[in-house]
């Protein structure tokens, strides 16, 4: 509250700093030369001894001091267009904002909370004070939780806060289920979804992703005030449904989800089974592209030093097992191809934890080949966490002709980076039938990963 002082008599001899004094001046009509009209409120008559209306306060200031803090203050009171007002109406500001920049201007206190830190941030860059804008992201990011990251990365944006963006952004990317899950998500505009969209970086599964976005639409649709309807939710997605990654859903997924929505037309849902289900995989407008919450440049290791021909395929899993030194990401393998010209495989990926038989990923694909020696990627849905010094059995069951295949294995293989430290990785015959594959011979020559 505006606090109404008498005049003190020699109430300078008591302040002990040029800060006391003008801290004491706060809020004050002590020695005040203008006062504003802050809030919004209905409008008032009677001239400037009209009393503030409802939701609107009057607060007494200093010429001088707003001036010496602020350039805009500065040219509101001693600039070409300078007012000459004893009283100036500020219905846009907040009045604890306010209050809050005075506060700041005169003491160099902070006085922020949650509930006034984003008026506050939108009066400080008004009123051009810097030192004030840098608090309050300073409040936001200490704040910055994965239920709050939607609607603060909408204020950043709002407010060209690029650093505070970025970590609302780095917060989505690491907890995105938990931030699509909290209210502020269907508030966002279409420019902030689709720009959240476009991430790689994202960790959750794509159908859920993809209901989220429904959530949005029919939100948009109310705001928009039109009917909910298949057609309209379709029409305020607009390009964001381009950057759903439909082909990274399983069939099951995509079955249940997205074909049955009605955003999707007929056309799109019959190529998308067709991407799912035959080989080779027609051309789909949408990107293919793993999502994964990791960070720098993709490596790849390769355990063969001679290719050689004719290794066949009778429906057995060619597998080998291995460790590495340090913690890792897998999103795929590099697979040899036909030995009779460009060619199409099916083929199963897993990564299996060998100690405990458990299956930690998988991915029931096809592949493309052109007949030549080369390796040819098949990719994880997602990426896979490989854990230092744990055993694991990397494994590829193809259905298709003969292929190309790996000689003069590596038992140690060490990936050298020049922004990380050494990936090592042994390699352990898979004891059973594993379809020939060995350390010495066989198929799997490569792995792909992330440190």
């Amino acid at each position: 509250a505006v606090l109404q002082r008498e005049p003190l008599y020699n109430w300078q001899a008591t302040k002990g700093s040029l800060r006391e004094r003008f801290a004491f001046l706060f809020s004050n009509e002590l020695l005040s030369d203008v006062h504003f009209v802050v809030g919004k409120g209905s409008a008032r008559g009677g001239g400037g001894a009209a009393p503030p209306g409802p939701g609107q306060q009057r607060i007494p200031a200093h010429r001088f001091v707003l001036a010496a803090g602020s350039a805009v203050f500065d040219a509101m009171f001693n600039g070409g267009m300078a007012t000459t007002s004893a009283e100036i109406e500020l219905p846009d500001v907040e009045p604890a904002a306010f209050l809050a920049l005075l506060r700041f201007l005169y003491s160099d206190e902070v006085q922020i909370g949650p509930e006034t830190v984003m008026t506050t941030l939108y009066t400080a860059k008004k009123y051009a004070v810097p030192a004030l804008e840098a608090h309050c992201v300073d409040f936001l990011t200490k704040h910055l939780r994965a239920d709050n990251a939607f609607m603060l990365l909408t204020q950043a944006r709002l407010f060209d806060e690029p650093q505070l963006a970025s970590l609302c952004l780095d917060t989505i990317d690491k907890s995105t289920m938990d931030a699509i899950s909290a209210e502020g998500f269907t508030d966002i505009d279409i420019d902030t979804l689709c720009a959240v969209l476009e991430r790689d970086t994202l960790s959750i599964r794509e159908s859920r992703l993809f209901g989220a976005v429904v959530r949005w639409a029919e939100a948009e649709c109310q705001r928009q005030q039109l009917p909910v309807t298949f057609g309209n939710k379709q029409k305020v997605l607009g390009r964001a449904l381009s950057l759903i990654r439909f082909p990274l859903m399983t069939i099951e997924e995509f079955a249940a989800g997205p074909a049955q929505s009605g955003i999707l037309s007929d056309r799109e849902v019959v190529n998308l089974f067709l991407h799912f289900t035959v080989n080779p995989k027609p051309k789909v407008d949408y990107i293919d592209r793993p999502r994964c919450c990791l960070r720098g440049k993709e490596c790849s290791i390769n355990r063969f030093q001679q290719v050689e021909s004719r290794w066949g395929y009778s429906g057995t899993s060619d597998r080998i097992r291995f460790t590495v030194n340090r913690r890792i990401s897998i999103v795929g393998f590099g697979l040899y191809g036909s030995i009779h010209g460009p060619t199409d495989y099916q083929v199963n990926i897993q990564i299996i934890d060998y100690e405990k038989n458990q299956t930690l990923g998988q991915n029931d694909t096809g592949f493309s080949c052109d007949g030549t020696a080369s390796t040819f990627r098949v990719m994880f849905k997602e990426p896979i966490e490989i854990l230092p010094t744990v055993c694991y059995t990397a494994c590829a069951t193809l259905k298709g002709p003969d292929s190309h295949y790996g000689t003069k294995g590596l038992k140690k293989v060490i990936h050298e980076s020049p922004t990380a430290s050494k990936t090592c990785f042994v390699f352990y015959s898979s004891p059973g039938n594993n379809n020939g594959t060995s350390i010495e011979d066989g198929q799997i020559p490569e792995i792909i990963f992330y440190t």
